[in-house]
Protein backbone atom coordinates (compact mmCIF):
# COMPACT_ATOMS: atom_id res chain seq x y z
CA UNK A 1 0.00 0.00 0.00
CA UNK A 2 1.38 3.42 -0.97
CA UNK A 3 1.76 6.39 1.30
CA UNK A 4 -0.32 9.57 1.23
CA UNK A 5 0.91 13.12 0.84
CA UNK A 6 -1.15 15.90 2.41
CA UNK A 7 -0.54 19.23 0.67
CA UNK A 8 -1.64 22.49 2.29
CA UNK A 9 -3.35 24.65 -0.34
CA UNK A 10 -4.18 27.59 1.91
CA UNK A 11 -2.57 30.80 3.13
CA UNK A 12 -2.36 31.91 6.74
CA UNK A 13 -4.58 34.59 8.23
CA UNK A 14 -1.91 37.13 9.07
CA UNK A 15 -2.29 40.73 10.29
CA UNK A 16 -0.79 43.72 8.53
CA UNK A 17 -0.21 42.33 5.04
CA UNK A 18 -1.21 44.68 2.19
CA UNK A 19 -2.67 41.87 0.07
CA UNK A 20 -6.27 42.90 0.79
CA UNK A 21 -8.08 46.22 0.44
CA UNK A 22 -7.43 48.28 3.61
CA UNK A 23 -10.86 47.65 5.15
CA UNK A 24 -10.37 43.88 4.78
CA UNK A 25 -6.88 43.48 6.28
CA UNK A 26 -7.21 41.15 9.30
CA UNK A 27 -6.30 42.32 12.79
CA UNK A 28 -5.11 39.88 15.44
CA UNK A 29 -4.70 40.83 19.10
CA UNK A 30 -2.50 38.32 20.88
CA UNK A 31 -2.93 37.47 24.56
CA UNK A 32 0.54 36.22 25.49
CA UNK A 33 1.27 33.48 28.02
CA UNK A 34 2.39 36.19 30.43
CA UNK A 35 -0.92 38.05 30.00
CA UNK A 36 -2.71 34.72 30.31
CA UNK A 37 -1.16 34.22 33.75
CA UNK A 38 -2.75 37.49 34.90
CA UNK A 39 -6.12 36.33 33.57
CA UNK A 40 -5.80 32.96 35.28
CA UNK A 41 -5.13 34.67 38.60
CA UNK A 42 -8.45 36.49 38.12
CA UNK A 43 -10.30 33.27 37.25
CA UNK A 44 -8.73 31.35 40.14
CA UNK A 45 -8.54 33.76 43.11
CA UNK A 46 -5.66 32.91 45.38
CA UNK A 47 -3.42 31.27 42.81
CA UNK A 48 -0.02 32.86 42.31
CA UNK A 49 2.21 32.92 39.24
CA UNK A 50 4.75 30.64 40.85
CA UNK A 51 2.02 28.02 41.17
CA UNK A 52 1.48 27.99 37.39
CA UNK A 53 3.76 25.87 35.16
CA UNK A 54 6.69 28.11 34.29
CA UNK A 55 4.87 31.07 35.80
CA UNK A 56 2.73 31.56 32.70
CA UNK A 57 -0.86 30.91 31.64
CA UNK A 58 -2.90 30.38 28.50
CA UNK A 59 -2.47 32.07 25.13
CA UNK A 60 -5.54 33.42 23.30
CA UNK A 61 -6.11 35.50 20.17
CA UNK A 62 -8.88 37.99 19.34
CA UNK A 63 -9.49 38.47 15.62
CA UNK A 64 -11.16 41.19 13.57
CA UNK A 65 -11.64 40.02 10.00
CA UNK A 66 -14.19 39.25 7.30
CA UNK A 67 -15.49 35.85 6.31
CA UNK A 68 -13.52 36.43 3.09
CA UNK A 69 -10.16 36.87 4.82
CA UNK A 70 -7.50 34.28 4.15
CA UNK A 71 -8.29 31.19 2.12
CA UNK A 72 -12.06 30.81 2.17
CA UNK A 73 -15.00 29.14 0.46
CA UNK A 74 -17.69 31.41 -0.97
CA UNK A 75 -21.30 30.26 -0.73
CA UNK A 76 -23.90 30.96 -3.45
CA UNK A 77 -25.40 33.61 -1.13
CA UNK A 78 -22.25 35.71 -1.61
CA UNK A 79 -23.05 36.26 -5.27
CA UNK A 80 -26.80 36.95 -5.06
CA UNK A 81 -29.88 36.25 -2.90
CA UNK A 82 -30.97 33.61 -5.45
CA UNK A 83 -29.38 30.68 -7.26
CA UNK A 84 -30.50 28.03 -9.75
CA UNK A 85 -32.61 30.62 -11.58
CA UNK A 86 -34.78 31.75 -8.67
CA UNK A 87 -34.26 29.50 -5.65
CA UNK A 88 -33.08 30.98 -2.36
CA UNK A 89 -29.29 30.96 -2.35
CA UNK A 90 -27.57 28.76 0.21
CA UNK A 91 -25.42 30.30 2.91
CA UNK A 92 -22.14 28.70 3.92
CA UNK A 93 -23.73 26.61 6.68
CA UNK A 94 -26.18 25.13 4.18
CA UNK A 95 -23.94 23.86 1.39
CA UNK A 96 -23.85 20.07 0.94
CA UNK A 97 -20.80 18.59 2.66
CA UNK A 98 -20.42 16.07 -0.17
CA UNK A 99 -19.41 18.98 -2.41
CA UNK A 100 -16.27 19.53 -0.33
CA UNK A 101 -14.48 16.17 -0.53
CA UNK A 102 -13.94 14.95 -4.07
CA UNK A 103 -11.50 14.25 -6.86
CA UNK A 104 -9.40 17.26 -7.79
CA UNK A 105 -8.26 18.65 -11.14
CA UNK A 106 -5.66 21.39 -11.67
CA UNK A 107 -5.97 23.55 -14.78
CA UNK A 108 -2.75 25.48 -15.39
CA UNK A 109 -3.18 29.00 -16.79
CA UNK A 110 0.08 30.49 -15.58
CA UNK A 111 0.91 31.37 -19.18
CA UNK A 112 -1.93 33.89 -19.31
CA UNK A 113 -1.33 37.56 -18.51
CA UNK A 114 -2.52 39.34 -15.39
CA UNK A 115 -6.12 40.43 -15.87
CA UNK A 116 -6.67 38.22 -18.91
CA UNK A 117 -9.90 36.24 -19.31
CA UNK A 118 -9.85 32.48 -18.99
CA UNK A 119 -12.34 31.51 -21.68
CA UNK A 120 -14.25 28.34 -22.50
CA UNK A 121 -11.69 27.66 -25.23
CA UNK A 122 -8.91 27.98 -22.65
CA UNK A 123 -10.63 25.53 -20.32
CA UNK A 124 -11.21 23.02 -23.11
CA UNK A 125 -7.60 23.29 -24.22
CA UNK A 126 -6.35 22.81 -20.65
CA UNK A 127 -8.47 19.68 -20.26
CA UNK A 128 -7.22 18.32 -23.57
CA UNK A 129 -3.60 18.90 -22.54
CA UNK A 130 -4.04 16.75 -19.44
CA UNK A 131 -6.36 14.28 -21.21
CA UNK A 132 -9.10 14.62 -18.65
CA UNK A 133 -12.89 14.61 -18.91
CA UNK A 134 -14.78 16.36 -16.13
CA UNK A 135 -17.32 14.43 -14.09
CA UNK A 136 -19.94 15.66 -11.59
CA UNK A 137 -18.57 16.99 -8.29
CA UNK A 138 -14.96 17.18 -9.45
CA UNK A 139 -13.22 20.04 -7.64
CA UNK A 140 -11.50 22.18 -10.28
CA UNK A 141 -8.51 24.25 -9.17
CA UNK A 142 -7.41 27.12 -11.41
CA UNK A 143 -3.68 27.86 -11.28
CA UNK A 144 -2.65 31.40 -12.24
CA UNK A 145 0.58 31.83 -10.28
CA UNK A 146 -0.82 34.84 -8.43
CA UNK A 147 -0.08 33.20 -5.08
CA UNK A 148 3.61 34.01 -5.62
CA UNK A 149 2.74 37.66 -4.93
CA UNK A 150 0.89 36.93 -1.67
CA UNK A 151 2.05 39.30 1.07
CA UNK A 152 2.57 42.21 -1.34
CA UNK A 153 0.31 44.94 -2.67
CA UNK A 154 0.76 43.53 -6.19
CA UNK A 155 -1.25 40.45 -5.21
CA UNK A 156 -4.47 42.41 -5.82
CA UNK A 157 -3.73 42.77 -9.53
CA UNK A 158 -2.05 39.42 -10.20
CA UNK A 159 -3.40 36.50 -12.18
CA UNK A 160 -5.84 35.77 -14.95
CA UNK A 161 -9.47 35.17 -14.01
CA UNK A 162 -12.53 33.24 -15.04
CA UNK A 163 -15.45 34.75 -16.93
CA UNK A 164 -19.16 33.93 -16.96
CA UNK A 165 -19.06 31.46 -19.83
CA UNK A 166 -16.03 29.51 -18.62
CA UNK A 167 -17.55 29.25 -15.14
CA UNK A 168 -20.85 27.98 -16.55
CA UNK A 169 -18.92 25.51 -18.71
CA UNK A 170 -17.67 23.85 -15.52
CA UNK A 171 -21.01 24.05 -13.72
CA UNK A 172 -22.94 22.55 -16.63
CA UNK A 173 -20.75 19.47 -16.30
CA UNK A 174 -21.72 18.98 -12.68
CA UNK A 175 -18.81 20.76 -11.01
CA UNK A 176 -19.98 22.52 -7.84
CA UNK A 177 -16.77 23.53 -6.06
CA UNK A 178 -13.87 25.30 -7.74
CA UNK A 179 -10.89 27.26 -6.50
CA UNK A 180 -8.22 29.70 -7.61
CA UNK A 181 -4.80 30.76 -6.35
CA UNK A 182 -5.65 34.46 -6.71
CA UNK A 183 -7.58 37.10 -4.78
CA UNK A 184 -10.74 36.56 -6.82
CA UNK A 185 -12.37 33.92 -9.01
CA UNK A 186 -13.08 36.75 -11.45
CA UNK A 187 -10.29 38.74 -13.02
CA UNK A 188 -8.71 41.23 -10.58
CA UNK A 189 -11.16 44.01 -9.74
CA UNK A 190 -9.03 46.87 -11.17
CA UNK A 191 -9.15 45.18 -14.59
CA UNK A 192 -12.94 44.82 -14.37
CA UNK A 193 -13.29 48.47 -13.34
CA UNK A 194 -11.09 49.61 -16.24
CA UNK A 195 -13.09 47.60 -18.76
CA UNK A 196 -16.36 48.97 -17.40
CA UNK A 197 -15.07 52.54 -17.65
CA UNK A 198 -14.03 51.96 -21.25
CA UNK A 199 -17.11 50.08 -22.44
CA UNK A 200 -19.91 51.01 -20.06
CA UNK A 201 -21.00 47.36 -20.25
CA UNK A 202 -22.29 46.18 -16.84
CA UNK A 203 -21.91 42.55 -17.92
CA UNK A 204 -18.17 42.73 -17.16
CA UNK A 205 -18.85 43.41 -13.47
CA UNK A 206 -18.27 40.28 -11.35
CA UNK A 207 -19.40 38.13 -14.27
CA UNK A 208 -17.93 34.85 -13.02
CA UNK A 209 -19.42 35.30 -9.56
CA UNK A 210 -22.81 36.17 -11.03
CA UNK A 211 -22.80 32.86 -12.92
CA UNK A 212 -23.92 31.44 -9.59
CA UNK A 213 -27.32 33.05 -10.09
CA UNK A 214 -27.94 30.53 -12.87
CA UNK A 215 -26.31 27.48 -11.24
CA UNK A 216 -25.45 27.53 -7.56
CA UNK A 217 -21.82 26.75 -6.80
CA UNK A 218 -18.99 27.51 -4.37
CA UNK A 219 -15.50 28.75 -5.07
CA UNK A 220 -12.35 29.00 -3.00
CA UNK A 221 -10.26 32.12 -3.28
CA UNK A 222 -6.71 32.90 -2.10
CA UNK A 223 -5.48 29.34 -2.52
CA UNK A 224 -1.75 28.62 -2.80
CA UNK A 225 0.83 25.94 -3.47
CA UNK A 226 -1.00 24.21 -6.33
CA UNK A 227 2.33 23.39 -7.99
CA UNK A 228 3.21 21.15 -5.03
CA UNK A 229 0.47 18.71 -6.04
CA UNK A 230 2.74 17.87 -8.96
CA UNK A 231 0.02 16.24 -11.06
CA UNK A 232 -3.06 17.60 -12.88
CA UNK A 233 -5.44 14.94 -11.53
CA UNK A 234 -5.40 11.70 -9.58
CA UNK A 235 -5.72 13.33 -6.16
CA UNK A 236 -8.47 14.25 -3.70
CA UNK A 237 -9.39 17.69 -2.39
CA UNK A 238 -10.80 18.31 1.09
CA UNK A 239 -12.14 21.84 1.68
CA UNK A 240 -14.78 21.90 4.40
CA UNK A 241 -15.61 25.48 5.46
CA UNK A 242 -16.04 26.84 8.97
CA UNK A 243 -19.76 26.82 9.77
CA UNK A 244 -20.93 30.42 10.23
CA UNK A 245 -24.71 30.60 10.40
CA UNK A 246 -26.23 32.71 7.64
CA UNK A 247 -22.84 33.79 6.25
CA UNK A 248 -21.74 34.33 2.66
CA UNK A 249 -18.42 32.51 3.15
CA UNK A 250 -16.36 30.51 5.61
CA UNK A 251 -12.64 30.13 6.17
CA UNK A 252 -11.20 26.81 5.08
CA UNK A 253 -7.86 25.05 4.92
CA UNK A 254 -7.99 23.14 1.64
CA UNK A 255 -5.81 20.07 1.40
CA UNK A 256 -4.83 17.93 -1.58
CA UNK A 257 -4.44 14.25 -0.72
CA UNK A 258 -2.13 12.40 -3.09
CA UNK A 259 -1.65 8.63 -2.92
CA UNK A 260 1.78 7.48 -4.07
Amino acid sequence: MGCKRFIDLGISIEPGLPSDPPMMIPKVDFVTHEMGAEQMMEFFPGVTKDQLPGGVGWAVEFLTLTSHSGTHLDAPFHYHPTMDKGKRAWTIDEIPLEWCFNDGVVLDFRHKADGERITVADVRAALERIRYELKPLDIVLVQTGADQAWGTLQYLVKGAGMDRESTLYLLERGVRVVGIDAWSWDRPLPFLAKEFRETGDPKVIWEAHFAGIEIGYCHMEKMANLAAINRPHGFTVCCFPIKIKGASAGWCRPVAIVEE
